[in-house]
């Protein structure tokens, strides 16, 4: 038999195969744009030749401090210049990147950094407490630390022996990294919520992260030299590969230390920023701020928002104070999001509750997504594209995790059938597009009857007192459970449990009406999202109770 002619002679070599990396990125901005800004934080600003050169000096300096290849470096960092620069010199060295949640207390940070094995933990005064307990957890050999000091926090509690200027001082500035010579090398190490048990970690790899980080661009249609504003913590999912992503782009990373509607405003009218990225409450908060802040800016700033499904009245009305939302989908497992909700063009003549309606689905594959679609999660049929009939979303790509880190079982249970399992329950719709019911831990079992949270969510949202709403199962002992309403409601307005409960019975079945109702400040995580494993104890808790 004869060999395949397209075979013979004709192999991989070094001139015509490189692992692919976000590494390259940076190499190229800083030599095509050297004088372009990088990164902005207050009063300091620095190229792209300049961020490069940071990045060089922190390979080089942690390699001299004993990081090797498959060694973890931890960060636990705000969106400050060095957690810029950490996703670059960090890889640079063959290391792993672990950026540590930062609203995590002492005995998970502990978890985490002797799960990943830390050789070096790079953290910020602002969580001096935490880290020196969580330091104190550690069993064995502890990770060298290093503190970056920032002007713009005014705390300078050190915990570790030398600072991150200094640190940076001894590294070489032209240090020769090497690109990885496997782009199925780890590039970086996230951790899920573990809001049951200890979290998992998830391993990212090379060629997700730059694909991943060159989907954000394409998929998002973002122009060239974009001025980005890190609403987003970088600690999660790698701030959606956006390092990588502004790297690719050479554009400017403005950075934020924490969300406030003020100093949002501030800074997209100060800097014109173009892009921004962030939960639902973020945007909810930006709606919500007084007029007042949003004087001076006459540009529209293109928003990408998920960690859960928008409702609609928050994409109304980020489009009326002058966000244009495109929702996008994901999880830690596939490097943030990995689906897109796009936009076609004969949406935009629809009323704008249609237009809403349309982009509050989670969508389609990112351009670098191999698959996405619901399936029956027994059979692994897809279902019906029919809008009703539920399944659960599944990926399948380049845009998907190499798995959990000393988790074998949990890892296969996630891949099993040739997909990852999401755990979203949702329909896929005549188009293709992709709509989230439910998690399948949320959807709550009335008397027989399935009722999604989402759905009763998105009615709450419609009032005008509600600023934000979460929807849990209470248990009932005639129906089994029943849905409770837990609402923050906006500053100054008056509102009643009656209210609610009549507003509800104009949109919702009357089995689908909230049969608890309660005012309170609702549990979020670091990124915004809703805990609603804690407002499900505490239903139960108050069900006991009664």
């Amino acid at each position: 038999m004869s060999q395949n002619a397209y075979e013979k002679g004709l192999d991989k070599n070094r001139a015509n195969y490189v692992a692919l990396s976000p590494l390259s990125f940076i190499e190229r901005s800083a030599m095509v744009y050297p004088t372009r800004t990088s990164v902005v934080h207050g009063s300091r600003s620095y190229t792209w030749s300049e961020t490069y050169t940071r990045c060089r000096r922190l390979a080089s300096a942690l390699v001299a401090h004993g990081v090797k290849k498959g060694d973890t470096v931890a960060v636990m960092l705000p969106n400050v210049p060095p957690m810029v620069e950490a996703h670059f010199g960090v890889p640079m060295t063959g290391a792993v990147l672990n950026t540590l949640n930062t609203r995590l207390d002492a005995e998970a940070i502990a978890f985490m950094l002797q799960h990943g094995e830390a050789k070096v933990l790079i953290t910020d005064p602002e969580f001096a407490g935490v880290i020196r307990a969580a330091l104190e957890l550690l069993e064995g050999d502890k990770p060298l630390v290093i503190d970056a000091l920032d002007d713009e926090y005014p705390g300078k509690d050190c915990v570790g022996g030398i600072e991150y200027e200094e640190f940076l001082a001894g590294g070489d500035p032209n240090y020769a990294w090497q690109m990885p010579e496997d782009e199925w090398d780890a590039i970086s190490l996230n951790y899920t919520s573990g809001t049951t048990g200890n979290p998992k970690g998830v391993v990212y790899h090379h060629r997700g992260a730059y694909l991943n980080a060159a989907s954000n661009i394409i998929s998002w249609g973002m122009q060239p030299h974009a001025v980005y504003l890190w609403t987003l913590p970088m600690f999660h999912c790698n701030g959606w590969c956006f390092p990588w992503t502004m790297a690719a782009n050479a554009g400017v990373n403005v950075c934020l230390r924490k969300v406030d509607p003020a100093l949002i405003y501030e800074l997209i009218r100060r800097h014109k920023v173009t892009n921004m990225c962030g939960a639902p409450i973020v945007y909810g908060m930006l709606i919500n701020a007084p007029d007042g802040l949003r004087a001076g800016i006459e540009h529209s700033v293109a928003g990408l928002i998920a960690g859960a499904a928008p409702p609609a009245a928050i994409i109304e009305g980020a489009e009326r104070v002058g966000f244009d939302i495109t929702h996008v989908y994901g999880l830690t497992e596939t490097y943030g999001p990995a689906a897109v909700c796009a936009k076609h063009p004969e949406w935009d003549a629809l009323p704008i509750d249609r237009r809403a309606e349309r982009n509050g689905r989670q969508g389609v594959p990112y351009h670098m997504q191999q698959a996405m679609t619901v399936l029956d999660p027994v059979t692994m049929e897809q279902v019906p594209a029919d809008g009703e009939t539920m399944g659960e979303i599944m990926f399948r790509g380049n845009l998907v995790m190499k798995g959990y880190l000393k988790n074998e079982k949990a890892t296969q249970e996630s891949f099993a059938g040739g997909w990852f399992h999401t755990g979203d329950l949702a329909v896929l719709h005549p188009d293709g597009y992709v709509k989230i019911k439910d998690r399948s831990k949320d959807v709550i079992i009335s008397g027989g009857e399935n009722i999604s949270s989402l759905e009763v969510e998105d009615v709450l949202y419609r009032h005008p007192a509600v600023m934000t709403a979460a929807v849990v199962a209470r248990p009932d002992e005639k129906w089994g459970e029943v849905p409770a309403a837990y609402i923050e409601v906006k500053e100054g307005a008056g509102v009643t449990a009656e209210d609610i409960i009549a507003h509800c019975r104009e949109h919702l079945a009357r089995f689908k009406v909230p049969k608890h109702i309660e005012f309170c400040v609702l549990p979020k995580t670091s990124t915004g999202k809703i805990q609603k494993f804690a407002l499900r104890e505490l239903a139960k808790s108050a069900s006991a109770i009664e």
